[in-house]
């Protein structure tokens, strides 16, 4: 009983750190907690049902937590904001004026940049259209 509660321990652990890591837009993080709370009592009970000799329902359970788990992570492509930005646009994104510099313009991009990256816990499209602001800020 004790294999048990530590798979289940296991999975809700899983969950907490997978909840933590929540980037995306509002509609499509609430879907990914969602997914991730039902895909972790779905491995529990699969567990559990497995460790109680229910094969079937144990292996369709954890089959569609594993399913969940997975298509929760497969995220959206990303679309180019570069084509059709405006320079009021550019400006407003990157929070500079009318006025700005090259020095401001890519100090208010390292900035904010630092925030928005993938890497520093930002997504990828508030990082493209960033790029793409201080693209068409420098290109005129």
């Amino acid at each position: 009983m004790g294999l048990i509660w530590l798979i289940v321990g296991g999975v809700a652990l899983w969950a907490l750190v997978r909840l933590g890591r929540q980037t995306e837009r509002p509609g499509r993080g609430q879907w990914r907690v969602s997914a991730t709370l039902v895909a972790a009592a779905f491995l529990g009970g699969g567990a559990l049902a497995l460790a109680r000799g229910a094969w079937l329902i144990g292996g369709a359970l954890i089959a569609a937590g594993l399913y969940l788990a997975f298509a929760s992570r497969i995220r959206a492509a990303v679309r180019s904001v570069e084509s059709g930005m405006s320079v009021r646009e550019a400006r407003d994104t990157l929070g500079v004026g009318a006025d700005a510099t090259v020095e401001q313009i890519n100090a208010a991009w390292k900035r904010l940049m630092a925030r928005a990256h993938p890497d520093q816990g930002g997504t990828q499209g508030l990082a493209s259209r960033l790029n793409a602001a201080r693209d068409r800020l420098l290109k005129g």
